[in-house]
């Protein structure tokens, strides 16, 4: 990649750019407390899954204390009333599934879905991070699946980041990448093997690729933990243009894509619309939320309306559903 083709707005992102999202509307948070106007209000479980609480000792009953919280052994063998005592759990961690993939490498209007993606995963890694929480990650593209760790600091985001822009970079047309779309299921068994309970995943893709395994892992992570889709689209994906050819360029190459004829258009669009379909069913079939991203905008503003601008109801009626309508 030349020094130039870098540094196009929309086609890369630099770290630079990830860092300055760090002061970018602090109100967004992908976590489990949301406003009441939130996308993803209602969606998560209470921020404490079942107890959610942490053991720290038994004492004597006293006036007021919930008579479920009595520990009849302990009761039992010193005839007198003891209950047990539990503080709240509060040391969460989050984890970022970021997709970087040549599928990713497409944008008709403002940016890249690739970098759209990284820009949704540096705003999501400064909220957790700002909230006191551990982040960590997932990247991956065609070829590998890089973990980090979750923790609780400026480092550990700084590494993240360090690691999307580096696949990011290494996106572009003639460099011999090979699509390989069994990647996100790859990187989905790596978020399932490290996320055990009570963590909030946050999925950035176009989910190109996806599956009933899919499917299958996302609901198996959601049992556990709260989940969030972040469908990155670009509008042109969905309504291709009359004219007969479309050049597409990455800053270094053109390749010239022939699409006049009507069921060349018709059946790339069907595509394109049947999988953000099948994303969207996964509110009504797993209860996670689908947040719709596009390129065409700004990333901030929409993710500020997105988690606190549309009513949050269950089922198929609802934000998802105007969302859903509104891509095709």
């Amino acid at each position: 990649m030349t020094e130039t083709s870098a540094r196009m707005p929309g086609v890369y992102v630099s770290l630079d750019d990830l860092i300055a999202l760090e002061f970018r509307d602090r109100r967004v948070s992908f976590l489990p407390r949301q406003p009441v106007h939130s996308l993803l209000s209602g969606r998560f479980a209470s921020r404490m899954r079942g107890r959610g609480l942490n053991f720290e000792e038994i004492r004597d009953y006293r006036p007021g204390d919930d008579v479920r919280e009595i520990d009849w052994k302990v009761t039992a063998r010193l005839q007198k009333p003891h209950v047990r005592v539990f503080n709240e759990e509060r040391d969460r961690q989050a984890l970022l599934v970021v997709d970087q993939r040549l599928s990713m490498f497409f944008g008709s209007r403002r940016a890249m879905k690739s970098v759209t993606a990284a820009e949704t995963a540096a705003i999501g890694a400064w909220r957790v991070l700002g909230v006191g929480d551990r982040v960590g990650a997932i990247v991956f593209n065609d070829s590998d699946v890089v973990e980090l760790a979750a923790r609780r600091s400026r480092a550990t985001v700084l590494q993240i980041l360090s690691t999307i822009v580096a696949q990011n970079q290494a996106l572009g047309v003639g460099r011999g990448i090979v699509p390989a779309s069994g990647m996100l299921n790859r990187a989905l068994e790596h978020a399932e093997r490290r996320t055990m309970h009570d963590a909030t995943v946050i999925l950035i893709s176009d989910f190109d690729g996806a599956d009933t395994a899919t499917r299958r892992m996302i609901g198996t992570i959601a049992r556990h933990n709260n989940v969030v889709a972040v469908l990155v689209h670009d509008p042109l994906q969905s309504d291709l243009p009359a004219s007969s050819r479309m050049t597409v360029t990455d800053g270094e190459l053109q390749i010239q894509l022939e699409v006049g004829r009507e069921s060349v258009r018709k059946s790339i669009a069907q595509a394109s619309q049947e999988r953000l379909r099948g994303v969207f069913a996964w509110t009504r079939e797993l209860g996670i939320p689908v947040l719709p991203l596009s390129t065409a905008e700004e990333t901030a503003p929409q993710l500020r309306r997105l988690l606190g601008g549309l009513p949050a109801r269950h089922g198929r009626g609802g934000g998802h559903a105007r969302a859903e309508a509104a891509l095709g």
